[in-house]
């Protein structure tokens, strides 16, 4: 199953890299741009029996290895279930 994790700064935390892209966005005209966050999107296939399980796996990654849970938040979505 194809599993999509997206990990973003948590909102207290500041983003230095969100914070330059909004201002070069401002500095190319799109002034009504505003709150960016940078994040890292990350696919895997994984191996699963059912849904529920590749759920499972993919929360043990995240909170393990993908994402660090005092400054980043993470969500994901499994696909082909």
């Amino acid at each position: 199953m194809l599993v999509k994790v997206f990990v973003t700064p948590r909102r207290e935390i500041l983003d230095p890299q969100g914070r330059a892209v909004e201002q070069s966005l401002r500095s190319l005209g799109f002034d009504n741009v505003s709150g960016v966050r940078v994040g890292r999107y990350i696919t895997l296939d994984v191996r699963a029996s059912s849904p529920d399980e590749a759920r499972a796996e993919a929360r043990r990654m995240c909170e393990q290895l993908l994402a660090n849970p005092v400054i980043e938040d993470y969500r994901f979505e499994v696909e082909g279930s």
